[in-house]
């Protein structure tokens, strides 16, 4: 039997906590989207974009999921520390 997400969506967000992530994410995810039809209305797929770009297509795949390495925010990105370099002798 298949759950209708409408069903799902209603019972995630009777909790406050979840509604408040996921409105707080919703930027994050809109950019993902607007990537995704970028892409298709060139007419590309994401292994041609990735070569275009000089990446590869699982760099694309985690850009369109919403799945980042990095954070996106660059307010955020710039308050964190920066990591110590190695120092060479």
């Amino acid at each position: 039997m298949t759950i209708p997400w409408e069903s799902v969506r209603k019972q995630l967000f009777s909790n406050p906590a979840v509604k408040a992530e996921y409105d707080r994410l919703a930027p994050e995810f809109e950019i993902s989207t607007e990537l995704i039809r970028a892409r298709v209305r060139a007419g590309l797929t994401q292994a041609e974009l990735a070569a275009r770009m000089g990446t590869s297509q699982s760099a694309i795949a985690r850009l369109e999921s919403g799945h980042r390495g990095r954070d996106t925010n660059p307010a955020r990105r710039r308050s964190l520390p920066t990591p110590p370099r190695a120092h060479q002798r």
